[in-house]
């Protein structure tokens, strides 16, 4: 039963050699991406709240996981983007 739910091909995650290169060359393009928009986020987040100063400063731990929860949505929606 478990072979069925687990159903996959293992050798669909092979990338063959002479592709390699085009594979990494996109992945690398994606990271950097991927990371101009969390950057851009930040930035935006930090001119909307206090950040910094809320949970360096005054220890809001609060704060802090609405930041970290903020972050993860938009990582799960850039990696949809990023997937198609």
């Amino acid at each position: 039963m478990l072979t069925t739910i687990l159903n996959f091909n293992a050798l669909a995650f092979v990338v063959k050699f002479d592709a390699l290169a085009e594979v990494l060359v996109t992945t690398l393009i994606f990271v950097f991406i991927g990371i101009a928009f969390f950057a851009v986020a930040y930035g935006i987040l930090s001119r909307m709240f206090p950040i910094k100063k809320e949970i360096e400063h005054d220890q809001n731990v609060a704060l802090g996981i609405v930041v970290g929860s903020i972050m993860i949505g938009i990582a799960l929606i850039i990696a949809a983007a990023i997937q198609g």
